[in-house]
């Protein structure tokens, strides 16, 4: 079992012009896992409100995965990218390669997400899009690759062969 939190950023969700259906498709999508659920949030898109809730949640909440929805695009207000990097101490380039790739093959748009992910002591962060049905797709993509990044993260991963099938 792993910890998660779900940090959804956008404006009108956080206030409640707009449901949030985003960190809802993660839910969903994580229940068919053994994850915990430890913390959900929806922060305005502001650099420093984001960084503080990600810091928070992987230095002092030790959360295994923060995935983060929404804010990842070309918008003026989308600074998630902006903030996760300010947050994270590595960067781990293939979660963010994998979505847009396999998004590449159903939109040309895939190609504007600025998505990252990245590691902040033994804590996952992972951007993803803000369209329940981009989240869904996505997270789909870097499921399979969770549990490994996370025992690897905390030293327990034995092998990095790839998984038998």
């Amino acid at each position: 079992m792993f910890t998660v939190g779900i940090l959804t950023i956008s404006d009108k969700g956080w206030r409640g012009e707009r449901e949030d259906k985003s960190g809802e498709a993660i839910r969903q999508i994580l229940s068919r896992l053994d994850v915990c659920i430890v913390n959900y949030d929806v922060v305005p898109d502001e650099k420093e409100f984001i960084v503080q809730k990600l810091i928070k949640w992987a230095d002092e909440d030790n959360l295994d995965v923060i995935l983060t929805t929404g804010g990842t695009g070309l918008s003026p207000r989308d600074v998630t990218p902006e903030a996760t990097l300010s947050a994270v101490d590595r960067v781990v380039p293939g979660f963010a390669e994998a979505m847009r790739a396999e998004s590449l093959k159903k939109t040309p748009h895939a190609m504007l997400s600025r998505a990252v992910a990245g590691t902040r002591g033994s804590s996952l962060i992972i951007n993803l899009p803000g369209s329940p049905k981009a989240v869904r797709e996505c997270l789909e993509v870097v499921l399979p690759a969770l549990p490994h990044a996370i025992e690897t993260l905390k030293g327990q991963a034995s092998e990095c062969g790839t998984p038998e099938t």
